[in-house]
């Protein structure tokens, strides 16, 4: 048997490192962006997990399994959208109640 070495190992479990770029427009890189790709991103999701049902109930050729699993990856999703709108809401209203 070979013995583990730890440099070794490490090397194997590190994720690949996306380069560190400062963005050129702002514009790319806002909070309004991002948080509407993310809500396009879990309607997307929804479509598709609506399109899968509709096409196992009419006949058609799909996996069950696929489908179940592209309702609960909306599912999921959908619920982590809900969170972290309730999350920025509370934000705001503790921002809200702040005396000055």
């Amino acid at each position: 048997m070979n013995p583990i070495h730890s440099a070794q190992s490490a090397s194997r479990l590190s994720l690949p490192q996306a380069p560190i770029s400062q963005p050129q427009d702002t514009e790319k890189a806002s909070f309004k962006n991002f948080l509407l790709d993310s809500i396009q991103d879990v309607n997307s999701m929804q479509q598709d997990a609506d399109k899968a049902v509709e096409t196992l109930m009419t006949g058609g050729d799909a996996n069950p399994a696929e489908v179940l699993t592209a309702v609960q990856k909306a599912d999921m999703a959908f619920r982590l959208m809900m969170q972290m709108r309730n999350k920025m809401m509370q934000v705001y209203q503790e921002v809200r109640d702040i005396r000055v």
